[in-house]
């Protein structure tokens, strides 16, 4: 009768024993648990302050390259000269000043008596009274110098002269030719209304040479909160290109401190990417925002035209870090466990062997290359990999396309990587017959000799 007590005294030893080492598991894997919980926190807390970066850091790049750079500057607004928005704008804004300072009562009595029939002839052929005929006699003057090549070359010179006082203007200093006040950035059209006074002489307007030097201001950004962006705008100008670093450091960081890295890189990726289009689209609202704010005597299209050519190359810059965005978390997946990603590397190598075994068919032998680039694969990898982000590291100003045109040509670089590096080629066949060496010839040596006569 003891035996089976013992039995049961032993079986309950046991499943103690089980017990006791099942929580000495447990407790050793709590710390292991929260550890992994803290490396998950600041993880995504590091990934987080990344992607809010993004925008304030494409920002700080903008801001810093638009007034650090007089000849980026200059590419920037050149495009308003031909804008016909603006061109009407200046041409309505250079009439109203020339008009101002001209006296319609004592226009005709002022001309020489061989002028007057002249004068007479160009006003008559516009017909209404005179106020208006002069008027669109002077606008249409002015019309044609802000659409010749002399306006171009005089708004590409202006605004390369000035491009230090709309620096200074912009971070608080208001010296210089553009002038900022509490709503708005304006540039003097003096020269222009000289250009706008000599056609008129040159028509017969002798009147015209009268009117002093008249300088008024054309207005290039008017918002009533801009004299209060003034310090976040220097700011910005300051922390230029570290804070799109310090934005990147971040997501990388986070990612490198995730116990799930691949997931983290996709989600930290795509949060990079979806940080530009908050950004792309905070743009387009605030454009709204901004033209509706616009007095009635600024033209809305003018200004339009205005804020896009200004914005463009951050508008590129977004669509760059949107592109580069969705590119990364696309590599990541595609190189995870997950049945799809599977699939699609299932399909790239059928292709890439596919491809290999119709060139083998077709007579192609790769020689010592195909072992060379099998030996050293992963490497050729990476060095393919960081020859393409160099490129984009390099390239002055990429856009979208240059990121896309970059990704497209490293996987065609990729593909011919795999495609050299063929498996180890079969031995030949041998031939019918061939069941090992003859008599008289040793295998690691090669053919016997012949026999003698």
């Amino acid at each position: 009768m003891g035996a089976p007590g013992g039995g049961t005294d032993d079986e309950l030893t046991v499943l103690r024993a089980r017990v006791a080492a099942l929580e000495a598991t447990a407790a050793r894997g709590a710390p292991r648990r929260e550890h992994h919980r803290l490396r998950s926190f600041f993880a995504a807390l590091l990934i987080v302050v990344g992607c809010v970066l993004v925008p304030l850091g494409l920002v700080a790049a903008w801001t810093s390259d638009l007034l650090g750079d007089t000849d980026r500057y200059v590419q920037t607004v050149e495009p308003l000269a031909s804008d016909p928005d603006v061109q009407a704008a200046v041409a309505n804004r250079v009439t109203g000043a020339v008009m101002e300072h001209i006296d319609l009562p004592a226009l005709l009595e002022g001309v020489a008596p061989d002028q007057r029939p002249l004068v007479e002839k160009a006003l008559g052929k516009l017909g209404g009274s005179l106020e208006s005929a002069l008027s669109s006699f002077v606008h249409d003057r002015a019309q044609d110098v802000v659409a010749s090549p002399a306006f171009q070359t005089i708004w590409t010179d202006a605004n390369r002269a000035i491009h230090t006082s709309l620096d200074r203007a912009l971070t608080g200093d208001e010296d210089g030719a553009v002038k900022i006040e509490t709503d708005a950035v304006t540039i003097d059209l003096a020269p222009v209304i000289e250009r706008v006074k000599e056609r008129l002489v040159d028509s017969g307007l002798t009147v015209a040479s009268n009117i002093p030097e008249v300088h008024t201001d054309f207005t290039v950004l008017r918002s009533d909160d801009i004299g209060k962006a003034k310090t976040g705008f220097a700011l910005l100008q300051t922390l230029g290109v570290w804070l799109p670093v310090i934005a990147v450091l971040c997501v990388a960081g986070g990612v490198l401190l995730a116990v799930h890295r691949r997931r983290a890189l996709v989600a930290g990726a795509l949060g990079f990417a979806v940080a530009a289009v908050v950004l792309g689209i905070a743009l387009t609202v605030f454009r709204t925002v901004y033209l509706n704010a616009l007095p009635s005597s600024v033209s809305p299209a003018a200004a339009g035209s205005v804020y896009d050519t200004l914005i463009r190359f951050l508008r590129t810059s977004v669509r760059v870090c949107a592109v580069i965005g969705v590119l990364v978390a696309l590599v990541a997946w595609l190189s995870g466990p997950s049945r799809p990603a599977v699939l699609v590397r299932g399909l790239w190598h059928s292709g890439i062997a596919a491809s290999r075994s119709t060139a083998d068919r077709a007579g192609m032998r790769l020689g010592p290359v195909g072992p060379f680039v099998r030996r050293f694969h992963t490497w050729i990898v990476w060095i393919l990999v960081v020859a393409a982000a160099l490129a984009f590291v390099l390239w002055s100003y990429p856009t979208g396309w240059v990121v896309v045109g970059l990704a497209l040509a490293l996987l065609f670089a990729l593909a011919v990587t795999d495609f050299l590096a063929d498996p180890a080629e079969p031995e030949a066949p041998e031939e019918p017959g061939d069941i090992g060496p003859t008599h008289g010839q040793d295998s690691r040596s090669g053919p016997a000799a012949p026999p003698l006569p």
